[in-house]
């Protein structure tokens, strides 16, 4: 803690913070260049700030009109036709038109390769300019989450034509960060710090504090400390920005106002049903009645995460639906393993069958020290009910080996959360570079759950889709390849000075603007 806060006190020593006007913040890392259509290391919470999407994904997966007021579909699925907001200016008083749309789609697919982890950009054909203001993408077949994909973070997003690189494409690096957004970027000190101040030109409501200064702190110990301090007077995120017990103690506080936001991904664990005892069914069920996801909960988040009973939560598009609840009961799982055949014998710590101990491997990262608390809560309910777990710490890239390759019984995941969620999530399980693909890939249904999601995402009709996703997520279930732990939420504190805040609807939708 000391080396904490001699780090702290070394970092904040270079940062002026001026004026009870601005917002206070920070990050783990810079900023970094702020290009729209790039990924690491550039930050999504500075490329929300600074650029903008044609439709904005808000509460509950609505999707609002943004650069966008209106669009139209084509009955096919194949043609989407956006009306632009009139009288949008670039930061650099640049206009924002049909023509600067159909420049960001066109250095997006130069780009393809960096790209294609997004299925939008693999469906798009062209773009086309209608008039002035009114622009036509063209897919090459239907793609129903097309609005959703359009509303993420990146790729998609819009930067003025004059900050594109006049040779090459934007892959290769970007003029400036110039976008359409409340905020841009006026300096940055690497290691220090970064400062964005208002768009003069921006279309919207003019926000009330005149710049954003943030931080880079890395550690989320030192985080709290510099909001103590006063130095810092928002904290925002999801784990890694503040600790569960900090944010517990915080939300005590009468003075302050914190913020829980609805769950927004699935904390889970994938089940190998190729592999060890996992491939049986009874088992997995057993193991998901085993577990004690209030206990966890409560004793390793504060509550700041919720119980999760089911792959996505309810707040999820097309996930409300009626699903049979795997509440904690030792008995009930102790009962399943005994059907299954995996049986306690006196005197026995954990349970066999034809002379094979009930034994199963969890693959955790190891610097990830959530992970760990849960895999030991883990390894104490399974033994509870006979089953011998071992715990598997792997540093990152062999942990996501182990995820591609199905070299594992079990591992943690999570779901891609809002907006990704289903969609994205579901579309990836039809891949094998995902631990999702590898749970279910002795599934003897696999190719039906996968012809399943094809059907899902080229649906044009809504009624369908429900339906198709409710058959999908009730197989998911029944199956029990996953072990949803929580639900995961973002949290935010903000000091009195700044007011009351709502929660955004993504984790990258921080609301500086919302403070009056």
């Amino acid at each position: 803690m000391k080396f904490i806060g001699y780090l702290l006190c070394l970092v904040l020593s270079t940062i002026s913070f001026t004026s009870a006007a601005n917002i206070n913040f920070s990050w783990t890392v810079n900023a970094g260049p702020i290009n729209p259509h790039q990924t690491s290391p550039n930050q999504m919470y500075a490329q929300a700030m600074v650029y903008e999407p044609l439709v904005k994904y808000s509460q509950g997966g609505k999707l609002i009109p943004w650069l966008a007021t209106s669009w139209g579909i084509s009955p096919d699925g194949t043609q989407y036709t956006f009306r632009l907001r009139e009288g949008v200016k670039f930061s650099n008083g640049e206009p924002f038109n049909a023509q600067a749309v159909k420049a960001n789609f066109e250095q997006v697919l130069m780009n393809f390769e960096k790209h294609r982890w997004l299925e939008l950009i693999k469906k798009i054909d062209h773009v086309d300019v209608v008039d002035e203001l009114t622009v036509n993408l063209v897919l090459k077949s239907a793609y129903y989450p097309t609005l959703q994909e359009l509303s993420l973070v990146r790729p998609v997003r819009f930067m003025a034509p004059s900050a594109m690189p006049k040779k090459g494409h934007t892959g290769d690096g970007i003029n400036a960060p110039v976008g359409t957004g409340p905020w841009m970027l006026d300096s940055t000190v690497l290691g220090v710090k970064d400062t964005f101040v208002r768009n003069p030109h921006y279309w919207g409501q003019t926000p009330e504090h005149e710049q954003v200064e943030v931080a880079v702190i890395a550690d989320p110990n030192a985080r709290a400390l510099a909001f103590e301090s006063g130095m810092v007077n928002l904290i925002y995120g999801l784990e890694g920005q503040i600790s569960p017990d900090s944010f517990d103690r915080f939300r005590k506080n009468p003075s302050l106002h914190t913020g829980l936001s609805d769950p927004i991904s699935t904390r889970l664990i994938a089940m190998n049903s190729a592999r060890s005892a996992t491939q049986e069914r009874e088992v997995r069920i057993a193991l998901n009645y085993a577990i004690d996801r209030e206990g966890i909960s409560k004793g390793i988040f504060y509550g700041t995460e919720s119980p999760a009973n089911s792959l996505f939560a309810k707040n999820v598009p097309y996930a409300d639906v009626a699903l049979t609840t795997y509440q904690h009961s030792r008995k009930h799982a102790e009962k399943l393993l005994d059907n299954a055949g995996w049986t306690l014998s006196e005197g026995k710590t954990y349970r066999t069958k034809q002379g094979e101990v009930l034994e199963l491997e969890l693959v955790y990262h190891g610097h990830d020290a959530n992970q760990k608390a849960i895999a030991e809560v883990l390894q104490a309910n399974f033994k509870d009910a006979g089953v011998k777990l071992i715990l598997a710490a792997e540093e990152r890239s062999r942990f996501y080996k182990r995820q591609k390759g199905g070299e594992f019984d079990l591992i943690f995941n999570n779901t891609w959360g809002s907006p990704y969620d289903p969609h994205s999530f579901v579309s990836g399980m039809r891949h094998p570079s995902h631990a999702d693909y590898m749970a279910q890939a002795g599934l003897s249904n696999k190719a039906d759950i996968d012809r399943n999601i094809d059907a899902i995402l080229s649906s044009t009709s809504e009624t369908e889709r429900k339906n198709l996703y409710s058959t999908l997520l009730n197989t998911l279930h029944d199956e029990a390849v996953y072990l949803p732990i929580t639900y995961m939420r973002i949290t935010g504190v903000a000091s009195k000075k700044l007011g009351k805040f709502s929660m955004g609807s993504t984790v990258f939708d921080i609301p500086f603007e919302q403070f009056q």
